[in-house]
């Protein structure tokens, strides 16, 4: 791009900025995780849409710090490349000053970006970097910014987010309140947590959805990685969305979808699509590594990605909704304070998630949307039960869509709760 090309996108990406307003945003949980003030690059990464422009704007406009920006993914910048990024550093002296922090989102549209970024750093400036693939931490900032980055990942909102976008209150006790936590959860199931779709006005969600998941399908993973055949690729991602939560077996699927492509090709299209954060997995627990890495059990990143696309015939899925619901809050929980969650499968019972830190166990959560039948109820406990005595843990709790009660079953105390309140709980 020609200089003037150039100066012309960050004028206006400045102006943009600019007239960004603090009103009716929605604090983020995440917003503390970042280190304004540390010489390390904070790296923000999740899905599109899931909100990490808007956390960074908000954490650089409560520190008062002078910064400027640049958006990578403003497709008048879709050919540069690495060579411009030095000619973009002084074009944007010239428009902002003597500036403190430079905050670069989506930064993994440039090639060999992380130089620059090192480069940066060991000039002592403040980097707020956002990126859309996982690849940033696995990959190139693993590799050139060994121990000089602070990673946050952000999930499409929180249940108590979701309330505060929708003007819920999350917290009185009163009938009337938790009346409307109930409804407001129903709606969070159904609809999603993708922050356009939980504001007043949302742009209609199957369209949202549907172009959103083309965007990642397309240009965060085909695209990136260089993939030659599209059709079995996207196939894959569509059938896993239809179908997930599912334990993967490529053998199975590429039988039942009738594909051409060796089941190592489609555990490498699941793999991008976890990096791209459309996907998220979990391994079964069990004390031996070699066991952990099969079966694999995958999510979607958001519960809206399950049926608003198009020749989708998912139906309502409420029990999966919560499962999914449930594991992106307990990752949201577990990820910073380097905890892993698992699932639990022996060959005659299942929980839904076990959390420990390293080889401790620290609890069990089954979930469950609705215990109404006695015969659900006593599996569901079983499961609980069964995988608390193989890790050794006494902290159990099951998540239903409505249901409250402690009891003991097993010989383990076992805490029933309503997924409007373990939600919004700490």
């Amino acid at each position: 791009m020609t200089r003037t090309e150039l100066e012309q996108v960050l004028a206006e990406q400045r102006e943009e900025i600019r007239g960004w307003s603090e009103a009716n945003i929605v604090p983020r949980t995440e917003e503390q995780l970042v280190r304004l003030d540390s010489d390390l690059a904070q790296v923000v990464i999740g899905v599109r849409r899931s909100g990490k422009s808007t956390l960074c704007h908000s954490v650089l406009r409560k520190s008062g710090l002078t910064f400027a920006y640049v958006d990578f993914d403003d497709e008048r910048l879709a050919e540069a490349t690495g060579q411009d990024l030095n000619v973009m550093l002084e074009i944007l002296y010239k428009l902002y000053g003597d500036f403190q922090c430079l905050f670069l989102d989506e930064i993994q549209n440039i090639p060999e970006w992380y130089l620059f970024v090192n480069r940066l750093l060991r000039r002592g400036l403040r980097l707020l970097v956002t990126g859309s693939n996982a690849k940033l931490l696995s990959g190139e900032l693993a590799t050139h910014l060994t121990g000089r980055y602070n990673p946050i990942e952000l999930f499409p909102f929180s249940f108590g987010e979701y309330c505060v976008a929708r003007k819920v209150d999350a917290q009185s006790p009163t009938t009337w309140a938790v009346g409307a936590r109930r409804a407001a959860l129903d709606d969070y199931l159904r609809d999603g947590a993708f922050p356009s779709l939980a504001r007043p006005n949302a742009p209609d969600a199957s369209k949202y959805v549907e172009t959103l998941t083309n965007a990642i399908l397309e240009r965060d993973i085909r695209q990136r990685y260089n993939l030659r055949h599209a059709t079995p690729f996207r196939t894959l991602a569509h059938y896993l969305l239809d179908i997930a939560p599912t334990v993967l077996n490529y053998t199975t699927i590429r039988d039942r979808l009738a594909l051409s492509c060796s089941p190592n090709t489609l555990a490498s299209y699941v793999f991008y699509l976890k990096q791209a954060y459309l996907l998220q997995g979990i391994r079964r627990w069990s004390p031996k590594s070699h066991l952990r890495l099969r079966g694999e059990k995958v999510y979607p990143v958001d519960v809206s990605l399950m049926d608003n696309r198009r020749d989708v015939f998912a139906g309502e899925n409420l029990g999966w909704r919560l499962e999914t619901t449930v594991l992106l809050e307990l990752l949201r929980r577990a990820r910073p304070k380097g905890d892993d969650v698992y699932y639990y499968q022996d060959p005659r019972n299942e929980a839904d998630f076990v959390v420990c830190h390293g080889r401790t166990p620290l609890t069990v959560v089954q979930v469950a949307y609705t215990l109404e039948s006695s015969k659900t109820k006593v599996r569901e406990l079983r499961g609980a039960v069964a995988a608390a005595k193989a890790l050794g843990c006494s902290d159990i709790w099951v998540v239903t869509h409505h249901e409250r009660e402690d009891l003991t079953f097993g010989g383990f105390p076992i805490h029933i709760v309503p997924a409007h309140d373990w939600l919004i709980s700490s």
